[in-house]
C-alpha cells in the first residue's frame, strides 16, 4: 500500500494563548516551527505561515526530506525532545514547533498548530479560521482524512481483497464527487475566501496525484481524473504564491520510497496534475 509520514500520539499539545497571563503567549521570534515539506503536516503549516505572512513573526527550520533517525525521525530534533522530555521514549519527528525562550517544544499536533498561527499569529493575512465555521472545518478534516485519504490507501492495497479494494474506491470516489458539487457555486470549499479548509485539501490532493495514485489502477485513476472543478481547483491553487513554492516534488517522491512496502501499479504513469507547470 502508499506510505505516509509515520503517525503517533502528538506527545506535545500545549496552546498558545492570548495574552501574557498565559505560559505560551504570541510574541514575535519566540517561537520556531521546524518542518518538512515532503511531509503532509509539514506542507499544510508551510502554506498557512506563507497565507499568513509569518516569515518576520514565526521563523521556519526545513529538515530533511527523508527522516535520518529511526522510528521517521530526525536527529536534528533530538535535542529539543529530549529537553522537554527526559529520555523522550519515542522518534523525535516533525513538525514541531518550538519556543525559543525556553528552548522546549510547545506543540508536535498540527491541528493545534495551524489554528493558533490562524487565531494568535494572523492579524497580517486572511482569516482562515473564520468565526461560526470551525464545525465545517472538521467535517472537511475528515473528510479528507477518512473520505480521501484513508480510502485511498485502503484501494491501493497490495495483495488485499479485490473487494475490499472496490468498496475503498467507491468511498473515495464518493468524497470526491461532493467536493466536484461544491466547487460548482464556489471559489473556494466553504464560499470566496481561502480558509484552513483549502490549504487541508490542496495537501490531500496533492498527495493522492503524486503518493496514492501510484497504486492505484489506472482504469481508477481514470475514474478519479473525472472531477474536472476539483483538480482545476487544485491547479489554481498551485499557481498561488503562498502554495506551489513550497512543494518538494522530489522529496515527497523520496520519502515516499522510502517508507513504501507496496508494488507499484498502472495508475502510477498516469499522472493527474502536471504540478511542475503551475508552481
Amino acid at each position: 500500500m502508499s506510505a505516509t509520514s509515520p503517525t503517533a500520539v502528538p506527545s506535545f499539545r500545549s496552546r498558545i494563548g492570548c495574552d501574557a497571563r498565559s505560559g505560551y503567549y504570541a510574541a514575535p521570534h519566540r517561537y520556531r516551527l521546524h518542518l518538512s515539506l515532503s511531509c503532509p503536516h509539514g506542507l499544510q503549516i508551510a502554506v498557512t505561515h506563507s497565507l499568513l505572512g509569518l516569515d518576520d513573526v514565526l521563523p521556519v527550520t526545513l529538515l530533511p526530506a527523508v527522516p535520518d533517525a529511526p522510528g521517521g525521525g530526525h536527529r536534528a530534533l533530538r535535542p529539543l525532545y529530549e529537553a522537554s522530555s527526559h529520555q523522550h521514549p519515542g522518534p523525535a519527528v516533525a513538525p514541531v514547533l518550538s519556543d525559543n525562550w525556553t528552548g522546549r517544544i510547545v506543540s508536535t499536533h498540527t491541528p493545534d498548530i495551524l489554528r493558533d498561527m490562524a487565531r494568535r499569529f494572523g492579524g497580517q493575512g486572511p482569516d482562515l479560521l473564520p468565526r461560526g465555521a470551525e464545525e465545517a472545518i472538521e467535517d472537511m478534516a475528515r473528510l479528507c482524512e477518512q473520505g480521501i485519504t484513508a480510502t485511498a490507501q485502503r484501494a491501493g492495497q497490495y495483495g488485499g481483497d479485490p473487494a475490499a479494494r472496490d468498496t475503498a474506491l467507491a468511498a473515495l470516489l464518493r468524497a470526491l464527487d461532493l467536493l466536484e458539487r461544491r466547487l460548482a457555486s464556489r471559489q473556494h470549499v466553504l464560499g470566496d475566501e481561502l480558509t484552513l479548509v483549502d490549504v487541508r485539501l490542496w495537501v490531500t490532493l496533492v498527495q493522492l496525484d503524486t503518493v496514492h495514485r501510484h497504486h492505484l489502477d489506472a482504469a481508477a485513476v481514470h475514474r478519479i481524473t473525472g472531477h474536472p472543478r476539483l483538480w482545476a481547483y487544485a491547479r489554481r491553487l498551485a499557481a498561488h504564491p503562498a502554495f506551489g513554492p513550497h512543494l518538494d516534488l522530489d522529496g515527497i517522491a523520496r520519502r515516499h520510497h522510502a517508507h513504501c512496502r507496496g508494488a507499484e501499479a498502472a495508475g502510477a504513469a498516469v499522472g493527474i496534475v502536471d504540478w511542475t507547470a503551475v508552481r
